[in-house]
């Protein structure tokens, strides 16, 4: 990874208080004087091996000219030894201030985009838009994992039993239904126009930094040894990487993919409420939707990508709600975030299922991905969009719990019948 695949040290350098007030946006601490430090360091280093390397230059062109033998032949000699020495020596005190440098600039988040409003918690969000009747009476919701029957399809301790918590086995019709809901959303972003690609699950070190995984998120992600590859946190990681230090055409923007992979996360320090059930696993199925797109329409690109995720929930039939993430309820490389929750009724509360992210350049930078401007021929950089199309296990609880009828048996939306086969999902 060059120097310039981090965030721009351009903007860094002109405007300080810029990046200090992205920072402060989203509530991240970050040293940025000591990101300046090493930056005034590397480039006086830069400066004085050049200037070194243009006297051994200088010297060389000297000795040339000089008869060989000669008092001054040797004067220049002993000279060059001594300037190669500086040079090799200053080439390695360059080598070592560059490392830092560059580890420095990973530290420094995205800005977000001005239309990110102020907050440091999920209660700072900004309801964006609401879809759907929420309040509408279900006399017979339960939290799914109350459902009688559940865990013949959903079976947890086993899971634990065989690998750890929150990696639960689904049985028969349970299985049954998450294959009919990673379908149905296939299909569905197909005809939206995404390409469907079959990624690899597991990535290497300069993937997951590209994307920002590494080193803001390293402690959630699983790693392999002694390859050091890490399980995808979500197949925005691939996907992302797959032009990775690439040119495209122009023409050939925006680009779309979909993918469905199996997820793995962490989640190190959840607990409570919030993870009871399908709400929080450690492994999960979803459906990523990525985009590479000119710089010029990258936000109308991402509200036709919120609209992609949330018109499949329209097809399921789940009330939803989409907020405007706060700059402290972003991510570290994201510079506008959507997060689309559905209404779980037997919990009483919403449950994300999908984030959708405009990341502009700061994912390309790193991983350098970059068009071809038709007019000036010169390379540029694109920018990068994902998002859930959708995320499976908690639109599978909200599904359980919104439609559960008196007899037990869960009502399924009509749009996905044809992928399950059936009306009705029975725990008998």
């Amino acid at each position: 990874m060059c120097s310039s695949d981090l965030i721009d040290p351009k903007l860094l350098r002109d405007s300080p208080d810029l990046v200090r007030a992205a920072i402060a946006k989203k509530h991240l601490a970050v040293d940025l004087d000591a990101v300046l430090a090493l930056d005034t360091a590397w480039r006086a280093a830069v400066q004085e091996v050049e200037s070194l390397r243009g006297k051994q230059k200088a010297a060389n062109t000297a000795m040339a000219a000089l008869p060989k033998g000669s008092p001054e032949f040797q004067a220049n000699v002993a000279e060059m030894k001594a300037v190669s020495a500086q040079v090799k020596e200053k080439e390695t005190a360059l080598k070592d201030t560059e490392e830092k440098w560059r580890h420095a600039l990973l530290t420094v988040p995205n800005l977000p985009h001005a239309s990110v409003p102020e907050g440091r918690t999920p209660e700072d969000n900004v309801i964006h838009a609401l879809h759907g009747n929420h309040d509408e009476p279900r006399p017979h919701a339960l939290p799914h994992w109350e459902i009688p029957g559940f865990d013949k399809l959903y079976d947890f301790p086993r899971g634990a039993k065989v690998t750890g918590a929150g990696f639960p086995f689904f049985i028969g019709d349970g299985a049954r239904l998450v294959r009919a809901l990673l379908n149905f959303f296939l299909e569905e972003d197909v005809r939206a126009g995404y390409t469907e690609v079959s990624p690899p699950i597991l990535v290497n070190a300069a993937s997951a930094t590209a994307t920002g995984q590494l080193p803001d998120k390293e402690g959630q992600m699983y790693e392999t040894t002694p390859d050091r590859l890490f399980a995808v946190p979500t197949a925005e990681v691939p996907l992302t990487n797959f032009f990775r230090d690439e040119i495209l055409e122009e023409a050939a923007l925006p680009v779309k993919r979909c993918a469905y992979t199996p997820c793995f996360r962490r989640e190190a320090g959840s607990y409570g409420k919030d993870v009871r059930g399908l709400n929080r696993v450690h492994q999960f199925d979803k459906v990523e939707l990525l985009k590479w797109v000119h710089p010029s329409t990258s936000y109308d690109e991402l509200e036709q990508l919120r609209d992609d995720a949330a018109r499949l929930l329209q097809k399921l039939e789940l009330p939803y709600r989409v907020l405007l993430m706060c700059g402290g309820d972003m991510g570290f490389g994201q510079a506008k975030k959507y997060d689309l929750e559905v209404w779980a009724a037997g919990q009483k509360r919403w449950l994300e299922v999908s984030s959708c992210s405009n990341f502009e350049a700061f994912q390309a930078r790193r991983a350098q991905i970059r068009f071809r401007a038709k007019e000036t021929g010169k390379p540029e950089l694109v920018h990068t969009l994902n998002g859930s199309g959708l995320a499976v296990p908690r639109v599978l609880a909200a599904l359980l719990e919104n439609n559960l009828q008196a007899d037990g048996r869960v009502r399924l939306p009509a749009a996905l019948v044809p992928y399950f086969g059936k009306e009705f999902l029975s725990f008998s």
